[in-house]
This record gives C-alpha cells, sequence and structure tokens, in this order.
C-alpha cells in the first residue's frame, strides 16, 4: 500500500472508452496515479506485474467478466476492489464470500464521488495502529490484513477484517447494523442491513474453520451482533 493515498496506483478497469478515460483524468487531477484496462482477461497478468493499491472494476466487460475477475484475484491479492455496477440486484453477490469485492459504485455517477469514495477507501486501508494485537488464541496483523488462530490463517477481504477487528476490540459489546455499517462505510452512503448481514454471513463461515466449537459473533435478537470470543 502507498504511504501517500494522493499518489496511490489505482486501476480502472472500464471497458466503455469516454467513462474510462473521464475516470482516468479526475484520478490523475486528484493526484493518483491510474491506469486503464479495457479488457477483463488483461487484468490478472496487470496486477501480478504492477500490483495496484486500489481496482474500480466494472461488472460487464469482454473477455472475462467482473465477477470472474474478481474471484481470480482474490486467489492471490488482498487489494480493495470497488465494482462498478447498473445492477442493483446484483450488490449483496458482489458483496458476498464467493465473490470477494470489498465495496461497490452504482452507475450512473458522478466521476467527483468516485474519487471521493477512492480517496475514503484508500485512507480506511491505511489506518494501524499497532501491528499485531493478540486476543486470546486470536492473532490479527494490521499491516498484513491477516488473520492467524494457533497454526490456521484465515484469509479477509480488507472490509471483514475491519469487521472482525473492531468487534473484538470491544468483546462483549452490542452494535446494531446501523453502528456496523458506519464503521465499515465512513462516507456516509445509503447501504442496506442486509449489507452487514452479508458480512457477518461470510465473516462467520470463516471463523468457523478455525474452530466451529465457538460462537464468535452472537446475534442479539432486536438489537444486532455482538463479538463473543472469550
Amino acid at each position: 500500500m502507498t504511504t501517500d493515498s494522493t499518489s496511490a496506483h489505482v486501476l480502472i478497469v472500464e471497458d466503455e472508452p469516454k467513462l474510462g478515460q473521464l475516470l482516468f483524468d479526475y484520478l490523475q487531477a486528484a493526484g493518483y496515479l491510474p491506469a486503464l484496462l479495457a479488457r477483463g482477461d488483461e487484468v490478472i497478468d496487470y496486477v501480478q506485474a504492477t500490483p495496484p493499491d486500489l481496482i474500480l472494476l466494472d461488472l460487464m466487460l469482454p473477455g472475462m467478466d467482473g465477477l470472474a475477475v474478481c474471484r481470480e484475484l482474490r486467489k492471490f491479492s488482498e487489494v480493495p476492489i470497488v465494482m462498478v455496477t447498473a445492477k442493483t440486484e446484483e450488490i449483496d453477490r458482489l458483496l458476498g464470500l464467493e465473490i470477494g469485492a470489498d465495496d461497490y459504485i452504482c452507475k450512473p455517477f458522478s466521476p467527483r464521488e468516485v474519487v471521493a469514495r477512492v480517496k475514503t477507501i484508500l485512507r480506511r486501508c491505511q489506518r494501524a495502529i499497532t501491528p499485531e494485537k493478540n486476543h486470546t488464541q486470536l492473532i490479527i496483523d494490521e499491516n498484513a490484513y491477516q488473520v492467524r488462530y494457533g497454526d490456521k490463517l484465515l484469509e479477509l477481504t480488507p472490509a471483514e477484517f475491519r469487521l472482525l477487528k473492531f468487534m473484538s476490540d470491544n468483546t462483549g459489546t452490542v452494535y446494531s447494523r446501523d453502528q456496523l455499517l458506519d464503521i465499515l462505510y465512513d462516507d456516509h452512503r445509503v447501504v442496506t442491513d442486509r449489507t452487514i448481514d452479508s458480512h457477518v454471513k461470510n465473516l462467520r463461515r470463516k471463523l468457523e474453520y478455525l474452530d466451529n466449537e465457538k460462537t464468535f459473533i452472537r446475534s442479539i435478537y432486536g438489537l444486532g451482533y455482538r463479538w463473543d470470543e472469550y
């Protein structure tokens, strides 16, 4: 991750030439280092050769669609991925375990909105108080965005990592869906309760791999969720 977010490398994957160039120009004017690809099947090789700090990934692409690209990227990279879509019904799926996207932007949008979103996401990803914190057997490495539990390594998306980090730092406290959404999305966009439910569901499934006898995240009827590791 580039230490100065305004010089971060942002990869734009967009097959509409005018829209792609517009995003490129706005990001460049804001001080970022953008690159533009028009085909999905070019993304993997590019990212492996020139790892970006963030990817703006259109859903509908020639060569390989955005969903398939996202799946392939998650096999070797935890780079923040923001899906760009006109299909609002795909949002829950985009944020799900099987895809691994961290955020989304719905078309139509203003380029200024995209620049603001990029800035917010990069700022979130750069936050780190201490390299590691130990929660009993749960070791959270904030620099590597990794979680270890004994000899097991848990691979999380940035959104899942932030959720786990926040809740495990506040063991025993009940948080509503709205409160958790504010933690994950501090740019105050309108998102639904289903978004946080999707993140919690996916995080629980991954935590079961660590210890299927423990209930790390407990649902509190009518209130929200509580971290119950101990």
